[in-house]
C-alpha cells in the first residue's frame, strides 16, 4: 500500500471521493504535486491541494503555489475575446484585418476572427525558423503570422494552433482595446474575481512557482507515418520544451497559449464565469447571452496537427464522445502534460486541476478525467 498523502485545504463532504482521489495520485507517485477546485454556481465546493513543489522534495505545494498551465491558458484568451464581443467591440464574423489590416496577406484577406477562435486559420505554425526566446518577441511573432500563407484553406478544417493561437487573439485584442491581452486581462477578468493567475508574470511572484516536471520527450522520428507534415512544423518550430517554463524569459513575456501562471483555485474561479453563464462568485463579468457563441462549432472531425477527432466551439472544446463525453452546454480545454478544465453550465458547474509533474499528452489526460469522472459521480450521488 502507498503510504498515505496529506490533502489540505477545505472540501464539502459531498465530495470527499475527490479529495481522496487527489491524494491517491499523491500517494502512488502520479502526482508530485498538485490543486484541484470544483466551483458549483460560482462557489468553491472544493478547494484543496497537496504534495510537493519540488522534485527534490523541499518545498510543500501550499495554498498559494502557482505553476505553468500550458494550453490552459487558452481558456483566459478565449474569454477576453468573449467580452470583447459581448460589448460590442469584437465581432467574431468579421475578417481579422479589420481590426488588423496588415493580416491580410498572402490569401488571408477573408480569415475571420471565428477561424482563429476554432483553430481554422490554418496558421499553427510559422515558416520562417525561430529560436525558442524568439517567443517573447511580440511583433517578430505577429509579424510574421501576418505575412504568411495558411497552410490550409481557411475554415476547412481544424489544426491546433498551439502556440500561434495566442499572439493571434493577443494581437486581434491589442488592435482593438490598445492594450496586451496579459494587461487588458490582469485589470478585467483577475482583479474583479481576485483570481491568482497570470499572462506574464511579474518577478515578485516568482517565489510562488512550482517549476513543471517534463514529460519524456517526443521522439517524432519513431513516430515515421504517424505524424503528419503540419503536425512536425506546428510542434517543431521552435521545438516545444517544457523547460522553457523554468526561464526568467518566458515567465516575462505574454505568450497567451501557452505561458499562464496559476492553479486550479485561480483557473476555476475564472472560467465559473462560463459554467454561470456570465458570473462568478458574485461577479459579473459577461451578459447572460455572452457565453452563447461558444456552442457556434467551428470544427469538427480530425484535426489536422492532433490527428484526433476534435469539436471546437468559439475556442472551446466541446463534447466529443469518446475524447470528452460532457454534457451539450459543456466546454472544456487542457493544457501540455495534464492541467484540465471542464465548464459545465446546466450543472454551474466548473472542475480544475492543475499539477506540477508533466505527462506526455498535448492537451490533458487521465489524471484531469479522473477528477472529473469522480466531481461528476459526487453530483450524481
Amino acid at each position: 500500500m502507498p503510504e498515505a498523502v496529506e490533502v489540505h485545504g477545505t472540501c464539502e463532504p459531498q465530495f470527499d471521493a475527490v479529495s481522496a482521489t487527489l491524494a491517491d495520485h499523491l500517494a502512488t507517485g502520479a502526482d508530485l504535486g498538485a490543486s484541484v477546485a470544483v466551483f458549483v454556481h460560482g462557489e468553491p465546493v472544493v478547494d484543496i491541494w497537496g504534495g510537493w513543489a519540488d522534485p527534490e522534495r523541499t518545498r510543500p505545494w501550499e495554498r498559494d503555489t502557482i505553476t505553468n498551465v500550458w494550453s490552459t491558458t487558452k481558456t483566459m484568451t478565449f474569454l477576453v475575446a468573449l467580452m470583447l464581443h459581448d460589448r460590442g467591440e469584437l465581432d467574431f464574423h468579421a475578417p481579422v484585418a479589420a481590426y488588423w489590416p496588415e493580416f491580410a496577406q498572402n490569401g488571408k484577406e477573408d480569415v475571420e476572427v471565428r477561424h482563429v477562435m476554432g483553430h481554422t486559420a490554418g496558421l499553427s505554425g510559422w515558416d520562417e525558423p525561430l529560436r525558442a526566446e524568439d517567443l517573447a518577441d511580440w511583433e517578430k511573432c505577429t509579424s510574421l503570422l501576418a505575412a504568411q500563407a495558411p497552410w490550409w484553406e481557411p475554415g476547412s478544417a481544424s489544426g491546433y494552433h498551439a502556440v500561434t493561437q495566442g499572439y493571434l487573439i493577443g494581437e486581434i485584442v491589442r488592435r482593438v482595446t490598445g492594450e496586451s491581452i496579459g494587461t487588458w486581462f490582469a485589470r478585467e477578468v483577475a482583479k474583479p474575481l481576485e483570481a491568482d493567475f497570470y499572462i506574464g508574470l511579474p518577478a515578485s511572484e516568482d517565489d510562488r512557482v512550482s517549476n513543471v516536471v517534463p514529460p519524456p520527450p517526443i521522439d517524432l522520428s519513431a513516430l515515421e507515418g504517424q505524424v503528419s507534415d503540419v503536425m512536425v512544423k506546428t510542434f517543431m518550430n521552435p521545438p516545444i520544451d517544457a523547460t522553457m517554463a523554468h526561464h526568467e524569459w518566458w515567465r516575462r513575456a505574454e505568450i497567451p497559449a501557452a505561458n499562464g501562471q496559476g492553479n486550479a483555485r485561480s483557473v476555476a474561479a475564472v472560467q465559473s464565469v462560463v459554467a454561470c453563464r456570465g458570473r462568478s462568485g458574485g461577479v459579473r463579468l459577461l451578459s447572460p447571452e455572452g457565453t452563447d457563441p461558444i456552442f457556434e462549432v467551428q470544427a469538427d472531425g480530425v484535426d489536422k496537427v492532433l490527428g484526433l477527432s476534435q469539436r471546437i466551439g468559439m475556442g472551446y472544446g466541446l463534447s466529443n464522445p469518446p475524447e470528452m463525453p460532457i454534457g451539450p452546454n459543456a466546454c472544456y480545454w487542457g493544457g501540455y502534460g495534464g492541467s484540465l478544465i471542464v465548464m459545465d453550465q446546466d450543472a454551474e458547474l466548473a472542475v480544475c486541476y492543475v499539477m506540477n509533474r508533466m505527462e506526455s499528452g498535448v492537451v490533458g489526460d487521465l489524471r484531469g478525467a479522473t477528477i472529473l469522472a469522480t466531481t461528476l459521480a459526487a453530483l450524481e450521488g
